[in-house]
């Protein structure tokens, strides 16, 4: 029933396609009636949950299709491709997305380390992947519907709206998700630290020996830990971090040779030669191929 009514207050507020932000910072409603095929995007720490509809994201070739049944985490930043395939007028897609604030986040996910008897400290062995898909359970559906109540009262939002965010974070971090958030977030978080690292300098020339000394780890562990947590080596990573950035600005506008130089390419010939090998067109070509038609989700 929960569900239900979150679906209601997404069709009342959502007349037309497009993004519509609520009044809590981070939170936003959309609504997609046609199919957009999936194309390079960059998704930074986040929940998307949908009520209607499906929608795909790709890693390093892994697809992650999900509906109304589950909602998507993603911890830490991740070059992907995503798109809306199956939406269409009779069906569109209806959705959330929660942006995850860092501070508030690590605040939750150490809280719950450090309680007596509730999440133990992580332990050796294989990370988490950094998206995961999980149920929705009752914790996150009524907490979702509680902050989406909120509508569009400044004094509720005011005074509830913090509280209320909270409530879902602390749903999102015991759910099927939880260990993969809470090891972004908490203790054990050193992947995601060089990720929010990467992100920041993603113009800037990376070794993999600058990521594994940001983290204190080895190369060698370093290497082994990445590759768990987001299924690409790092170089391979930054790589895709590079180009999927470019590809997202040369569709919004920007022209090739800008595109390369602010994602930190200096060749624009190497530029090319790994921007085709990855997505099958030169930039160029790319680029005309995926203009905007209206109002884009990733």
């Amino acid at each position: 029933m929960s569900k239900q009514s979150i679906k209601c207050l997404l069709e009342h507020a959502l007349s037309q396609d497009g993004v519509v932000e609520t009044g809590v910072a981070g939170v936003q409603l959309f609504r997609v009636s046609d199919p957009v095929r999936c194309a390079p995007a960059v998704y930074e720490p986040s929940v998307v949950a949908i009520v209607s509809g499906t929608k795909e994201a790709i890693l390093d070739g892994n697809s992650y299709v999900y509906g109304s049944d589950q909602y998507m985490c993603c911890s830490m930043s991740m070059p992907v491709e995503a798109g809306t395939p199956a939406a269409s007028s009779d069906n569109p897609l209806l959705g959330v997305i929660v942006s995850l604030e860092t501070k508030v986040m690590t605040e939750l996910a150490i809280e719950m380390e450090s309680a007596a008897g509730a999440i133990r400290r992580p332990q050796s062995g294989p990370l988490p992947q950094g998206i995961a898909l999980s149920q929705w359970d009752d914790a996150f559906t009524e907490a979702l519907l509680r902050l989406l109540q909120l509508g569009d009262s400044a004094t509720d939002t005011a005074v509830l709206g913090e509280g209320r965010l909270r409530e879902l974070y602390y749903a999102v971090l015991k759910g099927e998700a939880g260990a993969s958030a809470r090891r972004a977030f908490g203790v054990g978080n050193e992947i995601a630290r060089a990720i929010e690292f990467l992100s920041s300098h993603v113009n800037e020339p990376i070794t993999i020996e600058d990521m594994a000394a940001h983290t204190g780890m080895s190369r060698a562990v370093f290497h082994r830990k990445f590759k768990q947590a987001t299924t690409m080596s790092p170089i391979q990573f930054v790589k895709a971090m590079r180009l999927n950035n470019a590809a997202m600005k040369i569709a919004a506008g920007m022209t090739v040779n800008d595109a390369a130089i602010d994602v930190g390419y200096i060749s624009a010939s190497q530029f090319s030669r790994e921007f085709k090998r990855m997505y099958g067109q030169s930039p160029r070509q790319w680029g005309y191929a995926n203009q905007p038609a209206g109002p884009q989700l990733n």
